[in-house]
């Protein structure tokens, strides 16, 4: 017998800004094996969503192929929605957003769909610096195909029958700040209090925003001898900084404890507040991330938080010098002005 969520809703639910409750941000029912970190890393979407009173049809979700690329079913029904092939929802995010320029893409990849097969198309999209969240849903394994390692899988680590990997592992986030990405964040799905923060802040960030989050297979990779296991990164995992998320329109009424603090202004005027620990660094440095990451991975330790964040870089848009109108919306005059407007286009290059 097939169970469906009940439509009844308590009268009194909060509600945000646009008179939605949590809710209204919601989609499918899940059919992934209970207890994956998937459904946790749904949750935080809908969250920030609904927290940031984002209208849901403005919001475009792309995916690829895997457990990873089934999730954009269980959050923000009510938004528009592509499921590509495999490793190829990049292309596919990009070509959308030289149309609408006006959505907010968030692309959700797992981290064979990224770190394999969908590599090519990672680095391109990373060094365009497209306007978009890319969501990493990183389990270390090919859950959809019976837990094979994936390129994320640390050198050593193994599955619940697989022999210990011994291929060094891709570090996405550590590529991404080489490659120039404008906003790089590592969270884990079993931590809501850090995951929401840092989605809202890639959603505020203009550009490519990266989060890759560590999301265990119950099923195939959840063992003791792996370490994108639940007990594993919770006994591993470092956090660069507490912070504070503050949307541009809210007022700034955060308390601090006694510390260093550091501001960054992204560009939609939101604020994001990082509380500096003892292991902190500047996360305005590429340099400073990279050295950050090899430092803790070679004390066995998975560095979550903010890495880098760097609001100055121009998007795809801005780079191309594209029409402050949407493609998709201009006229056929506007595309096709004439003559003479071509004549005096010419006349540039003569």
């Amino acid at each position: 017998m097939n169970s469906k969520r009940p439509v009844f809703r308590h009268p009194d639910l909060p509600k945000n800004d646009l008179g939605y409750t949590r809710r209204d941000y919601e989609g499918l029912d899940s059919t992934l094996c209970a207890g994956c970190g998937h459904d946790s890393i749904s949750n935080a979407i809908i969250q920030a969503c609904f927290e940031l009173s984002i209208e849901p049809h403005r919001v475009a979700k792309l995916s690829g192929i895997g457990c990873s690329s089934k999730t954009p079913a269980y959050f923000l029904g009510r938004s528009h929605g592509f499921n590509s092939v495999h490793g190829r929802m990049p292309s596919v995010a990009t070509g959308a957003n030289m149309a609408n320029k006006d959505l907010l893409y968030i692309g959700v990849s797992g981290d064979g769909d990224t770190a394999s097969i969908g590599m090519g198309q990672f680095v391109h999209v990373v060094r365009r610096n497209l306007d978009m969240v890319y969501i990493v849903l990183n389990n270390g394994c090919y859950g959809l195909t019976k837990g094979q390692d994936s390129a994320t899988a640390d050198k050593g680590s193994s599955s619940r029958k697989g022999q210990p990997n011994p291929f060094e592992a891709i570090d996405l986030c550590e590529m991404a700040v080489q490659l120039g990405a404008g906003f790089v964040a590592r969270g884990f799905s079993g931590d809501k209090e850090q995951l929401v923060p840092l989605l809202k802040a890639a959603i505020g960030h203009k550009g490519f925003a990266l989060v890759d989050v560590i999301s265990p297979c119950v099923t195939f990779n959840n063992t003791q001898t792996s370490t994108k296991s639940y007990q594993w990164v919770r006994d591993h995992m470092e956090a660069t900084a507490t912070f504070d998320f503050i949307p541009q329109q809210k007022e700034i009424t955060a308390h601090y404890e006694q510390g260093a603090t550091q501001s960054v202004s992204l560009h939609d005027g939101s604020v994001l507040h990082l509380h500096k620990s003892d292991n902190s660094f500047d996360v305005t440095k590429k340099r400073a991330a990279v050295n950050a990451l090899e430092h803790h991975r070679e004390k066995g330790q998975i560095l979550t938080g903010i890495l880098h964040v760097n609001e100055t870089l121009k998007d795809t848009h801005d780079i191309l010098e594209t029409t402050d109108k949407p493609l998709n919306t201009l006229t056929k005059n506007e595309l096709c002005p004439g003559n003479q407007t071509l004549q005096q286009i010419f006349e540039k290059y003569r």
